[in-house]
Parts: C-alpha cells; sequence; structure tokens
C-alpha cells in the first residue's frame, strides 16, 4: 500500500484532458477512495451539447446541486479513508460564467454562495493541461455521441478561464501537469510517476512535465 499524504485530492482540467482516468488510477494507487463527478449522470447535457443556450442554466444548476450532494455525502464529511475526486466544486463557477446569460449567472451566483459553505475541500489540487488539438484528439477517441458537438471555440474558451483560474490560485497546494504527451489511460508509468510527485510535494505550486523528466 502507498502511503498518501494529503488526504482529499481533487483532479481538474478542461474536457478530455485525463482527469477521470488519473484519479481512478491515484485512487486505486493509494487505495483511496474514488469521487466521480456528475456528468454521466445530467439529463440535460446531450441537451446542452445540442443547443447551449436553450439548457444551459438547467445544466448548470444539476450540475451544482448533484455536486453538492456528493460532496456533502457522510463518506465524504467523515471519511474513514482518503479520497481523491476528478472534480473541483469551484470548476462549477467556470462553467457557469462560461455558458450562462447575465440573468442566469446572477441567481446561479447566489445560489452557489449560499450553498458551499461547510463543503469538504480537498488539501491538494492537480491541475492537467493540454492543447486544444490534443483534447479534440482524445474527446474523438472515446467516442461518446454528445461530446461530439462541442465546439473548438468552447474548448478554447472553456481552457483560457482554467488557466486564468489556476493563474491566482493558492487555496491549496497545486500540481500543475502537462498531459499533452502522456498516456494516463494505457501506461501505468505515467500514473506511477505522479503519484511519487505527489507524495514528495511539501505544500506551494509545483509544475511537472513528465517528458522532459524522462528525457
Amino acid at each position: 500500500m502507498y502511503y498518501m499524504k494529503y488526504q482529499f485530492i481533487a483532479i481538474e482540467g478542461p474536457i478530455g484532458v485525463g482527469k477521470s482516468t488519473l484519479a481512478s488510477q491515484l485512487a486505486t494507487h493509494f487505495k483511496a477512495s474514488y469521487l466521480t463527478d456528475t456528468e454521466s449522470t445530467n439529463p440535460y447535457l446531450k441537451t446542452f451539447y445540442r443547443d447551449p443556450s436553450a439548457a444551459a442554466f438547467h445544466t448548470q444548476m444539476h450540475f451544482l446541486t448533484s455536486r453538492l450532494e456528493t460532496l456533502k455525502n457522510p463518506a465524504v464529511l467523515n471519511p474513514t479513508q482518503p479520497i481523491v475526486a476528478d472534480f473541483l466544486l469551484d470548476k462549477d463557477r467556470l462553467f457557469a460564467e462560461l455558458t450562462l446569460d447575465h440573468t442566469e449567472w446572477w441567481m446561479y451566483s447566489k445560489l452557489y454562495d449560499q450553498q458551499i459553505k461547510g463543503v469538504p475541500r480537498p488539501d491538494l489540487v492537480v491541475y492537467l493541461q493540454a492543447p486544444i488539438e490534443r483534447l479534440i484528439e482524445r474527446i474523438e477517441k472515446r467516442g461518446l455521441g454528445h461530446e461530439q458537438r462541442i465546439d473548438s471555440n468552447y474548448l478554447q474558451q472553456l481552457s483560457a478561464l482554467y488557466e486564468r483560474f489556476f493563474y491566482t490560485y493558492s487555496e491549496t497546494p497545486l500540481l500543475i501537469v502537462n498531459a499533452a504527451d502522456i498516456n494516463l489511460a494505457d501506461d501505468p508509468l505515467e500514473v506511477k510517476n505522479i503519484a511519487n510527485r505527489i507524495s514528495e510535494l511539501e505544500g506551494g505550486r509545483h509544475y511537472f512535465n513528465p517528458v522532459s523528466a524522462a528525457s
């Protein structure tokens, strides 16, 4: 069993970067609980990708309420083992900022601010980065029908929001990983390298480029 010094790790990054793949494998590596996002249970998501303006508010509110429900689960509030999640609650606001109009954003923000009090927060965040071309390539490869409708401009804007958010992020230790040229799904060594890097962290902001590290 590998020791996990952080009790709650959240993996983040734009669509297609490999969050769920890394989170599930890190959970296995560290013998931790795996906390997954609620994308597969959102009934509005397919409609959103077909017609964003028509379904944006319902999609975002479902994400917010379901993510809050997940994080307020007794197993998360009083964990008996470490947790690795494939989402950070703050990402909900990033997507909302991108998709909601002014009136919807005002209503969403009021509800968000009221509901997040007391929600468990991670003590380490891992932010995965990759260029748009690589995100599109991975989205196409995994072949989820509704994701094939994602517009490249939407991905570009989303990636920019992530970059802006993490540029000033200081709430927890942060590990920024260049995920452009690593194969998290098929190469256990890539996951092990990231796990080892996590085990070395002592706080603050850190960068990890697996390609450069291996060369």
